[in-house]
Formats: structure tokens, sequence, C-alpha cells
């Protein structure tokens, strides 16, 4: 089936006053972690009308991606290692997207990893030199950055 959406920036200010109250109950669901039933009650807006308008009513970037960024590694073949990498990049707030490895040479494993930073506080450089701080790292290079 194929997806007809369109998007439309529209002020405020001439939309129906329910489309103001989804978008409050979202920020006090995201915030204050409370259950659909006390924001849309918060708000004053029924379940249904959250449901209703939930997924197509959002602020102008609320649904953008982070960033996305792909690194070849050379690591150390060693227990552990690769997890604790992989570790790092949680940590640093980031999804991993994708893992390839290839059988250790030579004591030493090829890893290609991309990742996505959802924040904008997480740069890019800031999330390299987090990894490259990990025992057995051996070499890190960037293959490409979005």
């Amino acid at each position: 089936m194929e997806d007809t959406s369109e998007y439309l920036i529209v002020d405020k200010s001439v939309l129906p006053e329910v489309f103001l109250k989804v978008i409050d109950a979202k920020k006090l669901i995201a915030s204050e972690g409370i259950s659909v039933s006390d924001a849309a009650a918060a708000v004053g807006i029924s379940r249904s009308a959250f449901y209703k308008y939930r997924d197509n009513v959002f602020l102008l970037g609320e649904n953008r991606r982070g960033s996305t960024v792909i690194v070849a590694l050379d690591l150390d073949h060693r227990p552990g290692l690769l997890s604790n990498v992989l570790n790092t990049i949680a940590d640093f707030g980031a999804n991993i997207l994708t893992i390839n490895q290839t059988i250790p040479i030579n004591g030493v494993a090829n890893v290609t990893i991309s990742a996505e930073l959802n924040s904008p506080a997480n740069d890019v450089d800031g999330l390299i030199q987090k990894i490259k701080g990990n025992k057995g790292v051996l070499a890190l290079k960037i293959i490409a950055r979005e």
C-alpha cells in the first residue's frame, strides 16, 4: 500500500483546540512519564481523542531522526571488547542500527557499526572519542556521517 501522506506547516492559532491539547498531553507523557489517561485528563481531552490524533499531530521536528554515523574499527580479539564498545555507544545515548564483524585474523577483528545519535547534544566527535577510549580499539575510521 502506497503512503500518500502530505504534511503542512500551519500556525497553531488556526488549529482546533483538541490538536493543541494532544501536543500538550504528549509533552506530559514524555517529560513526566505519566499514563495516557492521566495526561489526557490533565489537558482536558478524552483518551479516545488522544489516540485518534496522536500519530498525526506533532511539533515540527518532533519526528526527526538524529544524525547517523558509520564507523569501521579494528579490535583486539579478546572477550568482551565488542560488548564494551556497544555499551559505550549505548551509554552515549545512541542507537545501534547495524553491526558487521569479520572473523578475527592475526588477533584483529574488523567491525563496522552504524549508529544513530538521538540528541543534538551528542555529537559524532564526542562519540568517537568515547569509543577510542576502550582498551583494545586499535583503529577507528569514520566511513560516513549524516
